[in-house]
């Protein structure tokens, strides 16, 4: 029997940006499909991607009306191993993530399928049950949100050089080094913290330099400075892993471009750490 919850699982987690909600959508809709008659599909994979999709966008939908978090960030996933067994070729970066939280459901499936798996407008209108004009329509309006008519060519550096550029970053930090941190700085970095109501952050959001520098060295003299921190990669992206008493506390996910710091994700719920632990 083929092993279809691994290939179904990075079109629910880009849609959800949860993993354990995305392991539940794929769940149900298998759980349906093998206890029901298998008539009229001809192409099975097909058919469980357009449920999974569907699914996804449903789940999306209901927790964002019930949701009342303020910062609200995925939950990252591993993607530091070339073998990992869930297509991590497929997961996208977590700054894009956290910008898909910009577009409602619809639009963020779109653009999912069209830039993430390379979908036709005919294929994604044939798996949203809609028009190809909608489905055109619904990209158009979902770029027009992320990137505001212009998205920058801005690619992150190779993984060597971000490996090293990270190892100067834990040192600036553990040194206290001031003037070497705030260069590595983007002017108008954010910082934005997610304890999910069961940790309490110092704060949930930090914009520029002077004060996310402050911010950093503060959280590091006071919760870090005595716990294992571990250069990992999170949703393709370099991330520091922070284990106290051999426990995951945190993980601080970067976004680095021209040699410089733009975004800092600090998840601290310990919900969303599950699958990095």
């Amino acid at each position: 029997m083929e092993n279809y919850q691994d290939k179904l699982f990075p079109y629910a987690y880009n849609i959800l940006g949860s993993s354990e909600d995305a392991k539940d959508a794929v769940q149900d809709v298998l759980e349906k499909y093998f206890s029901t008659k298998k008539a009229g599909i001809e192409n099975p994979k097909g058919y469980l991607i357009k449920a999974v999709i569907n699914q996804s966008i449903n789940i999306k939908q209901r927790k964002q009306r019930i949701s009342s978090e303020s910062i609200w960030l995925p939950e990252p996933i591993a993607t530091e191993s070339s073998d990992d067994h869930l297509h991590s070729e497929d997961i996208i970066a977590y700054s894009m993530l956290v910008l898909l939280e910009k577009l409602n459901p619809r639009e963020r499936a779109v653009f999912i399928l069209k830039e993430a798996f390379d979908y036709s407008h005919q294929e994604i209108a044939a798996t949203l049950e809609c028009t190809i004009e909608n489905a055109r329509k619904l990209l158009s309006r979902a770029k027009g949100k992320l990137f505001f008519g212009k998205q920058e060519d801005n690619p992150n550096a190779p993984p060597k050089v971000l490996s090293s550029y990270m190892k100067n970053y834990i040192q600036a930090i553990k040194n206290g080094d001031t003037e070497t941190l705030e260069k590595m700085l983007a002017d108008d970095i954010s910082l934005a913290a997610d304890g999910g109501g069961k940790i309490k952050v110092v704060r949930e959001l930090t914009v520029g330099k002077a004060d996310t520098s402050e911010l950093l060295f503060y959280v590091y003299r006071t919760f870090q400075r005595l716990q294992t921190i571990t250069l990992s990669w999170v949703n393709h992206q370099p991330a520091l892993l922070f284990y106290k008493h051999g426990k995951l506390a945190a993980c601080q996910v970067f976004d680095i471009k021209n040699h410089k710091i733009n975004h800092i994700y600090a998840v601290l719920d310990p919900r969303k750490l599950k699958a990095l632990s």
